[in-house]
């Protein structure tokens, strides 16, 4: 399934928002444990990056969850980088244990991998990337979550991290454009709970999405392209 939307900005339709399974959002308690779990992750597995080119990171993402009363959620990904010494193309391999990703999302990721790598110059060929959702029975559904992941894995590409209180919501348009998406109020007030400092967000709203109150301490960045927001995450540039 291809990802909605026309070849520019304007025309892009909004990109639907990663929706959980009701009853399984990431609590304050699990948001704790799965920062600490990151922490200890990039200390053990920053000085093998330097060797093999290999590195695994957890990265948050911001979702609704579904039902009645819809609340926004911050969930955690584990993203497991190589590169290969052959070029026999991206390979991206989708967990479908203990959480799982559905069709839509992983076309999304897909997609968001290799126009972030062609706007950043840079070539996949040699890329193997391999994600799972830590939470057992939970589906990410949508495609918002598609920028936060491809601009994580040309971080690791190019040998940067994005800090773990970073994060952003978005699709990635043909054109490298970040495309509007729902739910901004419910994943803002998610980042303020989960001490999330910096949440990047489309420089174009979707046109139903209601005003919302920005959290203490919450720095909300609206971004317009992918080099705007990859500057915004790594406080380094996309291409030299």
């Amino acid at each position: 399934m291809s990802m909605a939307g026309g070849q520019g900005r304007r025309t892009e339709q909004v990109a639907r928002a990663v929706i959980v399974a009701p009853g399984t959002h990431t609590s304050g308690t699990g948001v704790a444990f799965w920062l600490t779990v990151l922490l200890s992750l990039s200390l053990l597995v920053a000085p093998a990056y330097a060797q093999d080119k290999q590195r695994e990171q957890l990265i948050p993402i911001l979702g609704v969850t579904m039902g009645e009363k819809p609340t926004g959620t911050v969930e955690f990904l584990i993203l497991a980088f190589e590169e290969r010494h052959d070029r026999a193309g991206l390979s991206i391999q989708f967990r479908n244990a203990p959480g799982r990703f559905s069709r839509m999302a992983q076309t999304a990721v897909e997609q968001a991998i290799y126009r972030t790598a062609h706007v950043a110059g840079l070539s996949t060929d040699s890329w193997s990337v391999v994600l799972s959702v830590p939470h057992s029975g939970l589906t990410v559904y949508g495609e918002s979550l598609s920028a936060m992941v491809a601009l994580s894995v040309v971080a690791l590409a190019k040998g940067e991290l994005i800090p773990s209180d970073r994060v952003i919501t978005g699709a990635v348009t043909p054109d490298g454009h970040i495309a509007p998406v729902g739910g901004l109020s419910f994943k803002v007030a998610a980042a303020g709970a989960a001490h999330l400092r910096r949440v990047l967000v489309p420089d174009e709203l979707d046109e139903a999405e209601n005003e919302w109150r920005t959290p203490f301490l919450v720095h909300v960045t609206p971004v317009g392209s992918i080099s705007q927001a990859y500057h915004a995450l790594t406080d380094h540039p996309l291409r030299p």
